[in-house]
Formats: C-alpha cells, structure tokens, sequence
C-alpha cells in the first residue's frame, strides 16, 4: 500500500530561507581640513566712547547757552532754576532750563533778561510763546529751550518728572 500523504492544510511548510538582515552602510563624516594654526587676531580698535563723555570733553556751546539763561534768570531773581541735559533723550533740544517767576511781571522780566542775554552771546532766539500771559513762558533757543512758569504750572506740567532721566546741570544760586 501506499503512503497517503496527509492533507495539504496539516502539512507542516517551512519556512523561507532569509536572507541575513542587512546593516545600514555607516555614514562617514566628511574629511577633516588640515590642521591650521590660528592667525594672530588683529589688534582691537578702541571702545566707543559714549556720547556723554566725549560731550564731557568737548566745549559744548548748548551748555554754555544753557548756563547763561539760567544765569540770566537768577539775574531777575527766578526761583528753582533747573537745568535738565536731554542729549540723547529728545531730538529737538539739548538743554532745557526751567525757571520759576513769582509774578507775570517777573515772568516777562526773566524772558526779557534771557532775550537779552542771548542777543549778547550772539545767539539768536526761534521763538517765544505765552510772553504775554505769564502762566508759562517758553523761548526756544534751538539746541536749549527755557521754561519760565508760575508756581501752579510748573507743579502741574512737572517737566522734571517727566523728564527724570535726564541730568541735571549744578547751577549756583
């Protein structure tokens, strides 16, 4: 008799032969320049010097415009004068002087001092605004603009605390 083989579904299959699992190819980083020796640094130019201090060496002529308004209005007896350095701050001015006259009198007397003080240096004055009201008055001199207020504005407007950043100048008086 004959073997019989047994039924296809309960024949056993092997399995096929696999073929061992291939390794990625290693990456190779790419070739190392030749060994260099660093070239000497060239030496360093010198630091900036900031602009407050070069300022500091110079002769700045906004200063000295400056000092001379405030001069002029202790001249007329202007009480807290104030000299505020805004370089840097703004760029419409580089000084501004801030006055306090007790009277629209005397507020029209330190504009007048500080008209004629300049006309002296040889500087010329842009404009001037509230001379006839004496509440605030404001004389653009370009690189300084003086304020001349009462009390009561000086306190409301309170330039110095809106420009607390900026130096102040020491004035005498």
């Amino acid at each position: 008799m004959a073997s019989k083989k047994p039924p296809r579904s309960a024949r056993r299959r092997s399995a096929p032969a696999r073929k061992p699992a291939r390794k990625p190819p290693a990456r190779k980083s790419p070739p190392r320049p030749p060994e260099r020796r660093k070239a000497a640094r060239p030496a360093r130019a010198p630091a900036p010097v900031p602009a407050r201090e070069r300022a500091a060496e110079a002769p700045d002529p906004s200063r000295a415009r400056a000092v001379a308004i405030a001069e002029a209005g202790l001249g007329k007896k202007a009480e807290n004068v104030t000299v505020l350095d805004v370089r840097g701050l703004t760029s419409y001015a580089d000084y501004f002087v801030i006055m306090t006259a007790e009277s629209e009198p005397q507020a029209s007397a330190i504009a007048d001092a500080v008209d004629e003080r300049l006309r002296a240096m040889g500087a010329t004055r842009l404009g001037v605004e509230g001379h006839s009201a004496g509440r605030w008055v404001l004389i653009d001199c370009g690189d300084v603009v003086a304020h001349v207020f009462n009390p009561e504005a000086r306190m409301f407007y309170d330039l110095e605390g809106l420009w607390a950043d900026a130096p102040r100048v020491a004035m005498q008086g």
